[in-house]
């Protein structure tokens, strides 16, 4: 019976922990690693400013940070710390917890540690996938 049981939670822990991440707007997963920190997972050929737009989304919609609040790489692109397997770009809203150069960024690039942009400016390349009625 024992058994039986340990199999059923060893079976359900995976479930519970993918229940915990969100599904950015972009359909990248974001996955929570502690209060301040989040892995966005790439997919789909998603590139940094898909990424970034995932991390903003986050930000501003589950962790219910200001518009303003800057957004820091803490583990550049590379194997996911959250899912085996997978390529992933930890984020961080604690600048104390950076390693790189907190320098402010005008780039949108994901392979250097300490890389930031305010969650609104991040929040602008979700946009990119909009198409006006006047585009056609």
């Amino acid at each position: 019976m024992r058994k039986s049981i340990l199999m059923l939670l060893c079976l359900l822990m995976p479930l519970h922990a993918a229940a915990q991440a969100y599904r950015a707007e972009n359909w990248l997963i974001v996955v929570p690693l502690t209060a301040r920190d989040f892995e966005v997972i790439e997919d789909h050929g998603a590139g940094a400013r898909h990424i970034w737009c995932a991390a903003a989304d986050f930000a501003q919609n589950v962790l219910g940070l200001p518009r303003g609040e800057r957004l820091f790489v803490k583990t550049p692109r590379g194997p996911s710390v959250s899912g085996v397997g997978r390529t992933g770009v930890v984020f961080t809203t604690d600048p104390e917890r950076v390693s790189g150069d907190t320098g402010q960024s005008y780039s949108v690039t994901v392979r250097r540690a300490g890389e930031n942009l305010p969650s609104h400016h991040a929040r602008q390349f979700c946009l990119d996938r909009q198409i006006e009625l006047e585009d056609f």
